[in-house]
């Protein structure tokens, strides 16, 4: 067995362990409310933190977020957000 899989093995291993804990450590308890609030804003806030490191340093989607954040302030549907954050990216891209 290489290097490489032997990571991969050792890799997927503890992703399973990892996310096994949760239900054997908690065992059907409830978690605290605290903490079950802390969770729920787990998810936005990684998923915020992919779109900047992503946007970082290429000004055309740069471009294309500030449009998007524009198009949330509007209140304008989810799919039409997209949908300009992509055009507006596209034609900078374009320009460029």
């Amino acid at each position: 067995m290489t290097e490489v899989w032997t990571v991969v093995g050792v890799v997927g291993a503890a992703t399973i362990a990892f996310k096994a804990l949760g239900p054997v450590g908690l065992a059907g308890r409830e978690l605290p409310p605290r903490l079950a609030s802390v969770l729920g804003l787990l998810a936005p806030a990684v998923l915020a933190a992919l779109v900047v490191t992503s946007a970082a340093g290429d000004w055309q989607r740069i471009l294309g977020l500030g449009a998007a954040a524009i198009a949330v302030l509007l209140r304008a549907p989810l799919l039409l957000v997209v949908v300009i954050a992509a055009v507006v990216a596209a034609a900078a891209r374009a320009l460029a």
